[in-house]
C-alpha cells in the first residue's frame, strides 16, 4: 500500500509527471521508428535476416541492442550505438589530446564544444556502417527479390541518408530525454530496445520448455528465481562502495579552523565498480576481431578462430571475453577516477583521511584502495558478463533469453533503473513525500 501511496505521490508533482510522460513520448516515438523499414525493401521478405540476426551469435547481441531494428531493416536500424561509440572515442582521446583536456577543464562551455565534437563524430561513424549494414543485407538473408528498387547508387544514397539521419534523430531524442524528461535519455533508448525483445524471447523459452516437455513449468520457474537472483546481484555490483573516512576540521565564526578540534566526520564513497559497462562494450567490440581475422586466413586454424569466437557462448569466446573485462576494467577506472583531484579537492575543503597526510600521500592511498577492490569488482563483473553461456551450458536455455541472465543487457537494465529511481527519488524527497528507495511516513512541508 505504501507502494502504491508513493506512485500516487508521483502524480501530484506537476513537473515530475510532466517530465514522465514526455519520456514516455519520445521513448514511444523511437520505438516506432524501429518498426519502420527503408524505404525500397519489402518487409515481408525479411524472415531470412530477422532469423539470422536471432540466432544466438554476435548479430543477436547486436539486434538486442537495437530493439529489433537491425532484424527489421528499420530506419533506426543502426540504433544509437554510434553515438556511443563517439562518445567512448572522444573520451579516450581527451588522454592524449590535449585541447581536448583543456575543454574538459572549462566546465559547461567546454562540454558543450566536446558534446558537439561528439556528435559529428558520430555522423562519421554512420557513414561508414551504414554502407556496411546495406551491402550485409544479402548475405544476411535478404532476398534480391527484396530489393524493390535494386541495389543500384539511388537505392544505397538515400537509404544512407536514412540511416544517418535515424542515429542522429534517436540521438536528439536522448538528449531531449536527459534535458526535459526523466533519466538519462541515452541510456534509456538503449534499455528500451533490449526490454523490446524480452517478451518474446521469454515466449519462445516457455515454448520450448513446455510444448516440447524439455522441463515443463518447473524449469521456467526455476530459471526465473535464477534471473531475479542474478537481478539483485547485479543491483549490489552497481550499488557497493567503500567508504572513505574523511575527517573536517571545524570552521570558526569568522570562516578559519580551530586547531585541534574535531570537527564532522564523513565518507568517501568509492565505487566497487566504478567503469560500470563500459569494460564489457570495450571487451564486445575487441571479440568482432578475431572472428574477422579467422575469416580471413585459410585452413584449419583459420576456421577454428572464425568458428570458437563465432559462438558468443562458447567456451574460448568466453574465456577471452572475461579476461579483457578484467584488463578494460583496471584501464577505464585508471583513466575515469581521478585520485588526484580528489585529494586536491579534500585539501582545499579542509578535510582529511585520519591517519593519512593531505596531497600526495592521500592520493596514493586512494590508488591503493581503488587498486584494491577493483580485482574483485572486475571478476564479479566478469562473471555476471559470461553468465549467460553459464546458464545455456548447464540449464539449456534459449538463446535469446539467456541474454537477459548477464552482460551488458542485464547491467544495462539494472544501471538505468537505479538512476531514473534515484531521480524521482530526489524530485519526491523535494516536495516532501516517501521516495521510491525509502520506506516510512509522509514529510509534512514546513510552512
Amino acid at each position: 500500500m505504501k507502494f502504491i501511496d508513493t506512485l500516487k505521490n508521483v502524480w501530484k508533482i506537476t513537473e515530475l509527471k510532466d517530465r514522465i510522460m514526455l519520456t514516455l513520448g519520445l521513448l514511444l516515438v523511437y520505438r516506432f521508428g524501429a518498426q519502420v523499414v527503408l524505404p525500397g525493401i519489402d518487409a515481408s521478405q525479411l524472415g531470412g535476416l530477422q532469423d539470422t540476426a536471432g540466432g544466438g551469435g554476435l548479430l543477436d547481441l547486436l539486434n538486442a541492442f537495437t530493439g529489433g531494428a537491425f532484424a527489421n531493416a528499420s530506419v533506426f536500424a543502426l540504433g544509437i550505438m554510434p553515438y556511443i561509440s563517439a562518445s567512448i572515442v572522444v573520451q579516450l582521446m581527451g588522454i592524449a589530446i590535449p585541447y581536448l583536456q583543456k575543454l574538459q577543464k572549462e566546465g559547461a562551455s567546454g562540454q558543450k564544444k566536446i558534446t558537439q565534437i561528439t556528435r559529428w563524430l558520430t555522423i562519421g561513424i554512420c557513414l561508414v556502417q551504414a554502407p556496411g549494414y546495406l551491402a550485409s543485407l544479402p548475405s544476411l538473408g535478404v532476398p534480391q527479390s527484396a530489393f524493390l528498387l535494386g541495389t543500384g547508387g539511388l537505392f544505397y544514397f538515400s537509404s544512407i541518408i536514412i540511416l544517418v539521419t535515424g542515429c542522429v534523430f534517436a540521438m536528439w531524442l536522448g538528449e531531449k530525454i536527459t534535458d526535459k524528461g526523466i533519466g538519462n535519455g541515452i541510456s534509456l533508448l538503449i534499455m528500451v530496445g533490449i526490454i523490446a525483445t524480452l517478451p518474446l524471447s521469454f515466449l519462445q523459452e516457455y515454448a520450448a520448455r513446455v510444448t516440447q516437455s524439455n522441463g515443463g513449468l518447473i524449469m521456467i520457474l526455476i530459471e526465473l528465481v535464477i534471473w531475479m537472483l542474478i537481478i539483485l546481484a547485479s543491483i549490489m555490483l552497481v550499488m557497493a562502495v567503500r567508504k572513505i573516512a574523511v575527517q573536517y576540521a571545524r570552521r570558526t565564526a569568522s570562516g578559519g579552523y580551530e586547531k585541534n578540534v574535531f570537527g564532522s566526520r564523513q565518507f568517501l564513497p568509492l565505487k566497487l565498480n566504478a567503469s560500470g559497462v563500459m569494460p564489457i562494450i570495450f571487451a564486445q567490440a575487441i571479440m568482432f576481431v578475431p572472428s574477422l581475422i579467422g575469416g580471413s586466413l585459410d585452413g584449419e586454424i583459420g576456421t577454428w578462430i572464425s568458428t570458437e569466437f563465432s559462438d558468443i557462448f562458447g567456451l574460448w569466446y568466453n574465456l577471452v571475453f572475461a579476461l579483457l573485462i578484467i584488463v578494460f576494467t583496471y584501464f577505464y577506472t585508471a583513466i575515469t577516477v581521478p585520485t588526484n583531484k580528489m585529494a586536491d579537492d579534500l585539501k582545499r575543503s579542509g578535510g582529511f583521511i585520519p591517519g593519512i597526510r593531505p596531497g600526495t600521500e592521500t592520493s596514493e592511498y586512494l590508488d591503493k584502495i581503488m587498486s584494491q577492490i577493483t580485482l574483485p569488482g572486475s571478476i564479479f563483473l566478469a562473471l555476471i558478463a559470461v553468465f549467460p553461456a553459464i546458464i545455456v551450458k548447464i540449464m539449456d536455455v534459449q538463446a535469446g533469453w539467456a541474454l537477459f541472465f548477464g552482460g551488458t543487457s542485464l547491467l544495462i537494465m539494472v544501471g538505468v533503473a537505479i538512476d531514473t529511481m534515484q531521480q524521482v527519488n530526489s524530485y519526491l524527497l523535494n516536495k516532501h513525500y516517501d521516495g521510491l528507495m525509502k520506506t516510512g511516513k509522509n514529510r509534512k512541508s514546513i510552512s
